[in-house]
């Protein structure tokens, strides 16, 4: 990770180094948006003002940080992208280059120092200390449309790993569980976006994951994986790990259907460490047809728990 950041800088010149390299500051930090708002909502250098050599430079960084799944980490990433430039032959202000990348702090195997990347339904912020991830969240990610073929005749569906493991989840409880789990407010948007740092609920909702069955946990660690495989590998299996040491006061719940294709249709899995949402929102661009928000946090580990909110 530290030599592909080296090699992207060597890339810049003096000006573009000032725009990647910034202090880990709150401001800095939090200065991240699931909106098409550009500069004015997120710090970093812009991808559509590199060249072919610094573009791919910084691709490496973002592949070397996240992990190697199909349909997760680097792959699902890349989609979101692209998913960016299908939203731009419809509408303006959408394109995959309007994506920043920054470097909060110094890369390097000492120190703290924050990998800060996002744009248009998508923050990713991976957080290291002397060389270890120490937090993989906020990380905010979503995508309109849900799916689509290109001309080449490949289908994307960047987030039906996500979707489909939430689908999973509630189909595996009885009507008396789906009863536990249902809250009684209606959600339209994630609570725990951009903007809502520390924000938790102070009680949790819904059922209990302690009271289910081994197979229904199973199903719990399933549903929770795709989020935390925005880290690269090693990480994300530590990660899971420490969330299945929890899972015995994690809650599980949800608001609207269990189908999750309406606008409303919400779930939420809330533990010790683990906080994810997801959410069916009408489409902004393709109106007739629903898009996804998500979020995953964590209650100790946001920004690697550098700041306190």
């Amino acid at each position: 990770m530290v030599d592909a950041a080296d090699a992207f800088l060597a890339t810049l010149d003096d000006d573009q180094q000032a725009e990647v390299l910034l202090d880990l500051t709150e401001e800095n930090a939090t200065a991240w948006s699931n909106l098409p708002c550009g500069s004015t909502c997120r710090v970093g250098i812009e991808l559509s003002t590199l060249s072919e050599e610094q573009l791919a430079a910084a691709e490496a960084v973002i592949e070397a940080a996240t992990g190697t799944g199909s349909g997760t980490g680097y792959d699902q990433i890349s989609q979101i992208l692209a998913a960016d430039d299908v939203l731009g032959e419809t509408a303006g202000g959408y394109s995959s280059g309007n994506y920043y990348l920054a470097f909060l702090g110094t890369p390097g195997t000492s120190g703290t120092w924050q990998l800060h990347f996002g744009g248009h339904h998508l923050a990713v912020n991976l957080t290291y200390e002397d060389g270890e991830v120490e937090g993989t969240t906020p990380f905010f990610i979503g995508v309109e449309p849900t799916s689509w073929t290109d001309d080449d005749g490949t289908s994307y569906a960047p987030l039906a790993g996500m979707h489909d493991g939430m689908l999973d989840l509630l189909a595996g409880l009885s009507d008396d569980e789906l009863s536990q789990a249902k809250l009684s407010e209606s959600y339209t948007d994630v609570l725990l976006g951009p903007d809502e740092d520390g924000d938790f609920p102070e009680t949790k909702e819904g059922l209990s994951v302690g009271e289910l069955t081994d197979d229904q946990q199973e199903l719990v660690l399933n549903a929770i994986q795709p989020w935390v495989d925005v880290a690269d590998d090693s990480t994300a299996a530590s990660v899971l790990s420490t969330y299945a040491s929890e899972l015995d006061d994690t809650y599980i719940s949800y608001s609207g259907g269990t189908d999750l294709d309406t606008q409303g249709d919400y779930v939420r899995i809330d533990g010790p460490g683990v906080w994810i949402e997801f959410v069916c929102q009408d489409g902004v661009v393709y109106q007739n047809q629903i898009h996804y928000h998500t979020v995953y946090r964590d209650h100790t580990t946001d920004y690697g728990g550098e700041f306190s909110f």
